[in-house]
């Protein structure tokens, strides 16, 4: 079989990939190891937030222009599949109990007005003494204000990809459990792990933490690491949508089905890939301290995933340096579904370049800047 592009990884990077290409009339195959969005793209938490408006860069423009887009692009998916993917555009809460922390965010608010363009979008960035959820973050977390920003989203994260899966299914080739072993450009075999093959004019590499070990044998160096985190999710049934609330590494999420999800760690150094019951109950335990409401709430699952990150600290998308045929999108690390939309049109639009304005890819995000 014949493809103009072979997609390795079924995660959200992938799979957004995957439909950008389709949007370009391709005929499209997509390698997944084990299962669609089986790794870190099975998360719980699906915190969608912006960066804090302070010390702006391309990195912090691109991710604010891809949260800004992101309700159209949820809602066609949402139209074309009939599927809810659980997004909403309810907000985040920070509980204020610092003067330095204060400080730091009242310098912030004017600037976010610039940033955000607030008079146009209408996303604002600022400190209240309370908000209409007092039963939610309880005003004795936060004793000096709480930052309310209105641009803020949420999305299940296992919705999101299903949703993506059934949009594709139809259209292009999923090849679940199937490893990709290699790509010779010179004759356009793509090796897979069950002994066939396949033919591709290119290959776009998406195979999360994993994926790093290739890429960094082509560079020479370390290209990223996996980063373990762990979430949970409780049963908790809300009358309204509720905004993410941030606090002390902690993200609480409260989803549009009758669940809340708490997450997650960051950790740099794994043994197991399972989560461990000691790191769950601490992460209850603090969000409990700020959301007392969830007390009791029964424990639904636990989950844990190695997430990729690239050891520059932004994704990676572009064609590889020696290479002429093979690209690569990949280290969304916490931003992934926020971003990857965003990612699929950018790297679309180097393979093939269209008259117009393009999208802006910030430099940092480029293989130049990752494999030097």
């Amino acid at each position: 079989m014949t493809y103009d592009i072979v997609i390795v990884g079924g995660g959200i990077f992938g799979l957004s990939v995957a439909k950008a290409a389709l949007g370009k009339g391709l005929k499209v195959a997509l390698l997944e190891k084990d299962t669609i969005a089986s790794g870190a793209s099975a998360g719980l938490v699906g915190a969608l937030m912006p960066h804090v408006p302070s010390r702006w860069n391309e990195k912090k423009q691109f991710q604010l222009d891809a949260l800004i887009e992101l309700s159209d692009i949820v809602a066609k998916l949402e139209e074309a599949t009939g599927l809810s993917v659980g997004y909403s555009r309810a907000g985040r809460l920070i509980p204020l109990y610092t003067e330095h922390k204060l400080e730091h965010t009242l310098d912030r608010v004017e600037e976010s007005k610039q940033r955000w363009n607030s008079a146009e979008t209408g996303f604002t960035f600022n400190v209240v003494k309370e908000t209409p959820f007092n039963d939610w973050l309880t005003p004795e977390a936060a004793p000096l204000g709480i930052i309310w920003d209105t641009l803020a989203a949420r999305a299940n994260p296992r919705l999101v990809s299903a949703g993506l899966k059934v949009f594709l299914e139809p259209r292009i080739d999923i090849m679940e459990h199937t490893p990709f072993l290699g790509f010779d450009e010179k004759t356009g075999t793509v090796s897979l792990g069950n002994g066939g093959s396949l033919t591709a004019d290119r290959v776009v590499l998406s195979a999360g933490y994993e994926g790093f070990t290739p890429l960094s044998e082509m560079a020479g160096k370390t290209i990223g690491i996996g980063v373990k985190g762990q979430s949970l999710l409780l049963e908790y049934k809300a009358d309204r949508p509720l905004p993410v609330i941030y606090d002390d590494g902690i993200y609480v999420v409260s989803h549009a089905n009758g669940t809340v999800a708490i997450g997650s760690t960051s950790e740099q150094e794994w043994e197991s890939k399972e989560p461990v019951e000691e790191d769950i109950q601490a992460m209850l335990s603090k969000a409990v301290s700020f959301c007392p409401s969830l007390k009791g709430a029964p424990i639904l699952t636990r989950w844990a995933g190695i997430r990729p990150k690239c050891k520059k600290r932004d994704p990676l998308v572009g064609l590889i340096p020696g290479k002429d045929k093979t690209w690569v999108a990949t280290g969304g690390f916490k931003i992934s579904y926020a971003i990857s939309h965003r990612i699929a049109v950018c790297l679309m639009q180097e393979m093939f370049p269209e008259q117009g304005k393009p999208v802006h890819l910030p430099e940092s995000f480029k293989p130049a800047h990752h494999f030097t």
